[in-house]
């Protein structure tokens, strides 16, 4: 186990390696690979482990009505996912979890994480602190999203998404973690329509893409 790599994660932050050591046999740390592709967890299911990316990405997702798929958020390494079902174990999920390359998962008990710690683990409390501030940032990016989302056109929906990513990254030069299909499910349409909508920005002097590298050039 990498724990220096993991005392850089927003969950174990603030934690020496000896810590994590001790938190995560507190914890019942299981670690698994996942294929691309690979479905994690499913809708309906009920989870008591949350779990934390070693090497890879996952997406969350859900279906509508008429079975397309929507991406509701992007995964990567250090990050944490089905933290809330996790703290809630009886609750199912609403969405899936799906592996997006080649994937290494820690899985961590959430209710060992919430109850008092049988050895009063002194840094146990830091690591409750850790796990709010992880949610908290979590509904801020599902608001996002939503922000995303909420205009009525193609266009709408791309200068809102690519005008907030070059802000994040600080560059009109910068690179985003969908292809074309899973783009076209994160702002939730159709992948055809999404194409034809970049290829006029992109003969309007408006902005140049390839794959996945953007270049806002208005």
């Amino acid at each position: 186990m990498d724990f220096s790599f993991l005392s850089q994660t927003q969950l174990f932050r603030g934690m020496e390696a000896d810590e994590i050591e001790k938190m995560l046999d507190c914890l019942g740390a299981v670690q698994k690979q996942y294929r691309k592709e690979e479905c994690i967890y499913r809708s309906g299911d009920t989870v008591q482990f949350m779990g934390l990316i070693l090497s890879g990405s996952v997406n969350t997702e859900s279906y509508d009505f008429d079975g397309k798929k929507v991406i509701l958020s992007h995964i990567t390494e250090g990050q944490l996912f089905a933290e809330t079902y996790a703290c809630l174990p009886k609750e199912p999920l609403m969405i899936n979890v799906t592996a997006s390359e080649q994937s290494v998962v820690l899985f961590l008990n959430a209710q060992r994480m919430l109850q008092t710690c049988p050895k009063v683990c002194p840094f146990h409390t830091r690591l409750i602190k850790n796990l709010l501030t992880v949610t908290a940032q979590k509904n801020m990016n599902l608001s996002r999203r939503i922000f995303h989302t909420s205009p009525r056109t193609i266009r709408g929906r791309l200068e809102s998404y690519l005008s907030f990513e070059s802000k994040l990254q600080g560059n009109r030069d910068f690179m985003i973690p969908f292809d074309r299909q899973q783009l076209a499910d994160y702002l939730n349409v159709d992948r055809s329509a999404l194409s034809h909508e970049l290829g006029k920005m992109q003969n309007e002097g408006i902005l140049s893409s390839e794959k996945n590298h953007f270049r806002l050039l208005k």
